[in-house]
């Protein structure tokens, strides 16, 4: 039996993705981590994020979780990232007027701003609802999804594609930008896979069998 952490920071509902990982792995243990502590002997570890970046990196230094997350980082376990929680990996966000993350990847968080247009039709933002996902590598948590599925996002802001050699994942909104970045042992997703019916259940059914290398 695997223990699987899901760190809580207090950055949105989390137990879509408890109630997810139960479907998908019924026999592991499935933690809420509050503290360190909670995710003591953790075998993988999910960081979710829902909401605005300064308060999200707060809620994520102030228990802890940062050496955390470097300490599962050097150990190699498998490390899923999630929409806020994918962005906090990165280098600087332009929400709230610009805020440090945690420096993961060197790549920014962009606005997408209040003119953001396609094909001359403007469109909303925040981007939500279903987007396709094309696949840009081989990655073992792409296993059994066919490339160009759909998968759900809600977000304002997002990773440029371009010039970004850890995107996994590409999506088309107005601008390229990344669905889905890897690096090592770390696999992170703007859209949620907790949310997106089938393609999304096995993203977090290949997730649970990973072993943390590409």
């Amino acid at each position: 039996m695997q223990k699987i952490v899901v760190l809580d920071y207090g950055m949105g509902n989390l137990h879509s993705v408890a109630s997810a990982l139960k479907k998908v792995a019924p026999t592991d243990e499935v933690v809420l981590a509050t503290t360190p502590e909670e995710a003591h002997g953790a075998d993988r570890l999910i960081v979710p994020g829902v909401g605005a970046i300064r308060d999200c990196m707060e809620g994520f230094i102030r228990p802890g979780f940062v050496p955390l997350l470097n300490q599962c980082i050097e150990a190699g376990l498998p490390i899923l990232g999630i929409c806020v929680g994918m962005q906090i990996m990165m280098k600087r966000s332009e929400e709230n007027n610009g805020v440090d993350c945690l420096g993961l990847f060197p790549q920014p968080v962009k606005f997408f701003g209040t003119d953001l247009q396609e094909n001359g039709q403007r469109l909303k933002v925040p981007h939500m609802g279903w987007n396709q996902v094309q696949q840009k590598i081989d990655h073992p948590l792409w296993r059994d999804i066919e490339n160009g599925s759909r998968f759900y996002f809600v977000h304002s802001y997002y990773v440029p594609a371009e010039n970004n050699n850890a995107v996994a994942g590409e999506t088309d909104y107005g601008v390229k930008f990344a669905a889905a970045v890897t690096r090592n042992n770390i696999f992170a997703t703007q859209f949620h896979p907790e949310k997106s019916a089938d393609a999304g259940m096995q993203l977090l059914k290949n997730f649970v069998g990973w072993n943390g290398a590409a």
